[in-house]
Order: structure tokens, then C-alpha cells, then sequence
């Protein structure tokens, strides 16, 4: 079994505006929520929390050390916040599991692959979705979920949620209909068109009202 990765945190007791003065201190603020625990306040070093968020992603199961607690806590990253400029860590929830209920959360999806079509002139692939919404034992959820784009060899071949292979003990909640992945061939719009004719155009007026002058 894999073993899972450790998290220590500290009860935080800045709460609101003032959490700001954490972040300057390297602190992320975050919470713990789940159906059966109460919302507690926490603050965590965020190089730490970075490294662990590069490594992990949301979905790994990781031992909560919460300082001045008996026994770790089983938890899931649920939300990041960051910075929409710097990108910094403004906040992260973390989910209390249990490891016999189900749970409703995204993976990531990974495309690997080359399309054969993409080989040709101006076609472009398309990837439409980012990630899959599923329900399943928090054991039982990957990290990522991979996507075969090899298999896109013309033009007008696209990939559904329902192409993608996942786990049997997933239940898939994205709608299998969804398009994943497409090729769309790249044309130059009408208007970019006229326009380079308009000013070929003016070009050569402005070309021969010289040689008459």
C-alpha cells in the first residue's frame, strides 16, 4: 500500500481581515470541514503546503497532523484560493474523510499521445474538458485520470467522456455525452480576408496617384 503523505497544521486563531498578516508571516490559512467534524481554523506553512499540493494534487488521501491532536486526521484538499495575479496561496479547505463513504469530487485529466491528424495542415486540437466529476470511496480515487489522443486520426473524429476509460468502481456524474477532446481545422476569417483585400487595394490607388503626380 502507498504510503500516504503528511501534512502538520497548527489551530489558527487570526480569523477574517487579519489573516493577511499570516500570509506575510509565509502562513496559508486554511479550514477543516467534513460531515461529521466541525470547522475548525487552521494555518499551515505554505512552502510546505505548495511542495505537498505539487506533489499530491487534491485528490490523494493525506494524514492531517493537527498540532495538539492524539491521531492524525484523513482529509482531501477539497478547495485551493490563490492569488488571480501572483498566484500565492490565499486559502485551502481540507475534507475529513471516511474511508467507507462514498465521495463526489474532479480528476484531473492527463492527455498523452500525439493526434496523427494534427499533422496536417491547420488542424488544431481541441482539449474541451480539464478534469471528470465523480462519486467514489476516497481509496478508490486516482490522481488523474489519462486520455489517448492517439487515436484522433481525421479530422472529424472527437473523444467523449464515455470514450475515456476509468475505474469500475467510479460512478461517472460528467455528462458521457460531453466532447473531451476535437480537431477543429483553422480557416482565416471572411472579415481578416476582405480586410487585406481592402488594403491591397488602397495600396495600389495610393501607388498610381504617385505615378501621376
Amino acid at each position: 500500500m502507498e504510503e500516504r503523505e503528511k501534512l502538520k497544521v497548527k489551530i489558527r486563531h487570526i480569523l477574517g481581515k487579519k489573516v493577511r498578516f499570516l500570509r506575510r508571516q509565509g502562513l496559508t490559512p486554511a479550514n477543516l470541514y467534513g460531515p461529521k467534524t466541525e470547522s475548525i481554523a487552521l494555518e499551515v506553512e505554505s512552502p510546505v503546503l505548495e511542495r505537498l499540493i505539487a506533489r499530491v494534487g487534491r485528490n490523494a488521501l493525506i494524514n492531517l497532523m493537527v498540532d495538539g491532536g492524539k491521531k492524525p486526521r484523513l482529509v482531501m484538499i477539497r478547495d485551493i484560493q490563490r492569488h488571480p495575479l501572483t498566484g500565492n496561496l490565499l486559502h485551502v479547505d481540507f475534507f475529513q474523510v471516511e474511508v467507507t463513504h462514498k465521495v463526489r469530487t474532479e480528476i484531473p485529466l492527463i492527455f498523452l499521445g500525439e493526434a496523427p491528424a494534427t499533422k496536417k495542415a491547420r488542424v488544431m486540437l481541441i482539449q474541451n474538458l480539464t478534469s471528470l466529476n465523480v462519486e467514489g470511496l476516497p481509496t478508490d480515487l486516482p490522481r488523474s485520470i489519462e486520455v489517448d489522443q492517439s487515436m484522433l486520426e481525421e479530422v472529424d473524429q472527437v473523444i467523449h467522456v464515455r470514450d475515456i476509460a476509468i475505474s469500475d468502481k467510479l460512478e461517472l456524474l460528467t455528462d458521457p455525452d460531453a466532447v473531451a477532446v476535437y480537431l477543429e481545422e483553422s480557416r482565416v476569417p471572411v472579415e481578416e480576408v476582405e480586410v487585406k483585400e481592402e488594403v491591397e487595394a488602397e495600396a495600389e490607388v495610393e501607388a498610381e496617384e504617385e505615378t501621376t503626380e
